[in-house]
């Protein structure tokens, strides 16, 4: 049992196991709703538009984190005024602000002659790299999540599944999609150094979608999801501390694994009674009838 649980007598991988099951738990809470309402290349738009934060505060010697929560706010708001347009379709005006986000992100790296912004911690975290401090942060971070959660729980599920009865129930969806931006916005500002923009959505959306074919309720769909990113998390790096693997990539890695097994699982689920159904109707259907046969 010594490979199973030497790892996690490292302080640091500790740390890291702690910070990848509170972001999990965050992720459950915001992804849950993200995969209900179909706002995956909502949440990818926005966690690429932190960039220009994140260069200018590094260059400036300010803090990533504030940077990108900044920058996050402000694409969050374009994506909430520009929507709003009636000739634009939702998708058209998030890729344009994604595109516009991400190339003034790009510039303003370009003009750092020592390209001082690391790249590649935004893009795949540094889950090891997790300090105490990161772990308050996390914590806060989840027990505002869970607050906005419980708070917004009618006016989420009414506005997933249908905007116009959210309305008529009064339950106000323009204000209640504004409540749902800044979920998946403090889910993102508060992942993205754990486990970086491009990995983040493995915890965001794999465990809720790999949850989805076996629950019918929604904090059936958040605890499972808040399950299955933890065991990712465990997972992920006990592969990565004996294989050599990149931490972030290997839990991404694994909750798409998960994601992939559940769906396979839930196809040879829901055919067999098709299957059986078939075989039943081939087994009564009559033969052919020998008594009228000439001789």
């Amino acid at each position: 049992m010594e490979w199973l649980v030497g790892p996690f007598e490292v302080a640091f991988v500790q740390r890291a196991l702690w910070g990848g099951v509170l972001v999990s738990l965050i992720c459950a809470l915001a992804g849950t709703w993200v995969v209900l309402r179909g706002m995956a290349f909502l949440g990818d738009a926005m966690s690429h538009g932190m960039l220009p934060g994140i260069a200018l505060a590094s260059l400036l010697g300010g803090d990533l984190l504030a940077g990108a929560a900044v920058s996050a706010v402000v694409m969050a708001t374009g994506v909430t005024m520009v929507g709003r347009s009636p000739r634009l379709s939702q998708d058209t005006s998030i890729g344009l602000l994604f595109v516009g986000m991400l190339s003034l992100g790009v510039i303003i790296v370009s003009r750092s002659q020592s390209f001082a912004v690391d790249l590649t911690g935004f893009l795949f975290g540094d889950v090891l790299a997790v300090r105490q401090g990161d772990l308050l942060l996390l914590g806060a971070a989840l027990a505002l999540a869970l607050v906005v959660s419980v708070l917004g729980y009618r006016p989420f599920v009414a506005l997933a599944f249908d905007e116009r009865k959210a309305h008529t129930l009064g339950l106000r969806p323009k204000a209640a999609h504004t409540a749902l931006l800044g979920l998946l916005t403090l889910a993102i500002v508060a992942s993205f150094h754990i486990v970086g923009t491009l990995l983040v959505f493995g915890l965001l959306i794999a465990p809720p979608a790999t949850v989805l074919p076996w629950a019918r309720r929604i904090p059936v769909i958040m605890i499972g999801a808040a399950v299955l990113g933890s065991a990712a998390v465990f997972l992920g790096l006990l592969v990565s501390w004996h294989a050599g693997t990149a931490a972030g990539a290997t839990i991404s890695a694994i909750a798409v694994l998960q994601f992939l097994l559940s769906h396979l699982a839930a196809a040879y689920v829901n055919g067999r009674p098709r299957l059986s159904r078939l075989v039943l109707t081939l087994i009564a259907r009559p033969g052919p009838r020998t008594d009228k046969v000439p001789s």
